[in-house]
């Protein structure tokens, strides 16, 4: 497209300019993984019972044992039921205690806690017994919120530019973040959550986009995987601050209010060049690259700056343009797909932290360590292995733990939580994958769009992660089977994707041939690696193929 990649290489691939701005793209991922996975910890398991003062109007001498003795059934273990409890009568305490009660009924008066227990979700709104299922229907409403976010910001920010987005969803995110706080309900807490989820979207996907248009080809998976290492370091964060935070608004505080320290990006953060180029605001795409090549003490020779120019036949792509075209239909169904698996997987194994059998802290702890040599081994093995092969091959490791571990016995749990680790490794390097490859895949003027798509498919199976988890009250083998067959299926699909690796990014829908197609034709007719293409419909200049 007029140059710009050229005029990139010349500015320099990754240098002072590039890695100031992946610093700052990494410091939004910590707040992003608090989100994340922060209720986990603000639902732990309590000890409770029905609230039973009715009888201290007939009984208020009782002690508290003799009210629970004669006011509570008991289980086959011999213990109080937590959900049920006596009928209330009329009779004065003597005819209750010579005679018993019989008649029983679901808690009608709240329920009863340990007076020690710091506040908790789980304490402040009763969920327990019939409720205890919002608590899986939250985590939904959440991930609800990243749909909506890649629904919203995605096109929006392919509308209005990359830096617009960020700023705005750093915004709202700590502005709703702190509210939640402060909510009165749990259904506005839920609303609240649904709104932080959406901005997530927004700083992941656009953050994504920025690093990956101004980062050179040969630094591109190391640009957006070292800002999920940042995503993985904030899941450890999390384990100590809930550990050290047991009042979950004062967590949700020192979760969200960080954010708003964020604002001096208003100042610092750059747009992104390649859309200027592709909206023909040309003239400050040009100051921008200089003021670049400037920070990396480059020159740009004036006769390349000179060539770029306005695309007269680039157009602002829309969804309809990804199915338009068969190459283009064929990457967005397979990736949106494998989107879809991954998150399953993923999403499926981070929920069920609880469910393992150790410490909540401690497993989160490995979960989130786990995520640094994943998302870090991910950059050897997109240059070892391409793209393609590491996609398809990391999906297939995670769909089979998932599926060994179906076959664990629940007297096992150190054995379930090894396997559980080993699959949120392949899980997040599956990720990351997914990540630079939906990038590298689809256009410029459609690549927020596209990536914003997949994403969505993604957060169909974050809304769908925790409600198959309530699958397992009929067998607890259900869940992990569906998180484990998914991938399977995603990963052999991922086989009849093209190979994207030492390839530029294609700018518009105007090529026949996917991304990896054009280098591979072009790179045939040279032996030393020089290339010259159509991109858009002009020639471009001859572009040396970086192969890593």
């Amino acid at each position: 497209m007029s140059g710009i990649g050229e005029i990139l290489k010349a500015v320099g691939d990754f240098e002072l300019f590039q890695k100031c701005l992946v610093l700052l793209t990494m410091l939004p991922c910590l707040s992003v993984a608090f989100h994340q996975f922060c209720q986990l910890f603000m639902v732990p398991h309590v000890p409770h019972h029905c609230d039973t003062s009715w009888i201290r109007a007939i009984g208020p001498n009782l002690t508290e044992e003799e009210q629970l003795n004669l006011t509570l059934p008991r289980d086959v273990d011999g213990e109080y039921e937590q959900c049920s409890m006596y009928s209330p009568v009329d009779w004065d305490l003597s005819s209750i205690m010579e005679y018993g009660l019989n008649a029983t009924e679901k808690c009608s008066s709240g329920w009863v806690y340990p007076s020690a227990q710091p506040p908790s979700l789980l304490t402040e709104f009763d969920l327990v017994c019939d409720r205890k299922d919002l608590n899986d229907v939250s985590q939904s409403i959440y991930m609800l919120g990243l749909l909506l976010g890649a629904m919203i910001f995605g096109p929006l920010s392919d509308r209005i530019g990359r830096r617009p987005v960020i700023l705005i969803s750093i915004f709202l995110q700590g502005l709703f973040g702190v509210g939640i706080a402060f909510v009165p309900h749990f259904y506005v807490y839920m609303a609240f959550r649904c709104v932080v989820g959406a901005t997530v979207s927004g700083v992941t996907m656009t953050i994504l986009a920025l690093a990956t248009e101004w980062v050179g080809v040969s630094s591109r998976p190391k640009a957006v995987l070292l800002s999920h290492c940042c995503f993985a370091i904030g899941q450890m964060l999390l384990a100590g601050l809930s550990y050290g935070i047991r009042n979950w608004r004062l967590l949700e505080i020192a979760g969200s209010a960080p954010m708003f320290a964020l604002f001096f990006y208003i100042w610092v953060l750059p747009e992104s060049a390649r859309w200027l180029v592709t909206k023909g605001r040309i003239e400050e795409a040009k100051k921008l690259l200089q003021k670049a090549a400037s920070i990396n003490k480059r020159t740009i020779p004036p006769g390349l700056l000179e060539q770029l120019k306005p695309e007269t036949q680039t157009k602002s792509g829309s969804t309809l343009d990804l199915f338009r075209k068969k190459h283009l239909r064929k990457l967005t169904l397979i990736m949106s797909c494998a989107w879809f698996v991954n998150s399953l997987v993923y999403y499926g194994l981070s929920l069920n932290v609880t469910n393992f059998g150790l410490d909540i802290y401690l497993t989160q702890l490995a979960f989130g360590a786990v995520e640094i040599p994943a998302r870090v081994g991910c950059i050897f093995m997109l240059q070892w292995f391409g793209r393609k092969k590491t996609q398809a091959v990391l999906l297939l490791l995670s769909g089979l733990v998932c599926l060994i571990i179906t076959g664990i016995p629940e007297d096992q749990p150190g054995t379930s939580t090894i396997l559980a680790i080993i699959g949120k490794f392949t899980a997040s390097a599956s990720f990351s994958t997914s990540y630079v490859y939906s990038a590298e895949l689809f256009p410029t003027v459609i690549r927020q769009t596209g990536v914003g798509l997949c994403s969505m498919s993604a957060r169909v199976a974050g809304i769908m992660a925790p409600l198959i988890r309530l699958l397992g009250q009929y067998h607890r083998a259900i869940p992990m089977a569906i998180f484990g067959s998914a991938p399977v299926v995603g990963g052999l699909l991922c086989f009849l994707l093209p190979e994207t690796r030492g390839t530029e990014l294609v700018d518009d829908t105007g090529s026949s041939h996917p991304p990896a197609e054009v280098c591979e034709n072009a790179s045939s007719s040279s032996e030393n690696g020089y290339m010259k293409g159509k991109v858009g419909g002009q020639d471009n200049e001859y572009t040396k193929t970086t192969r890593f």
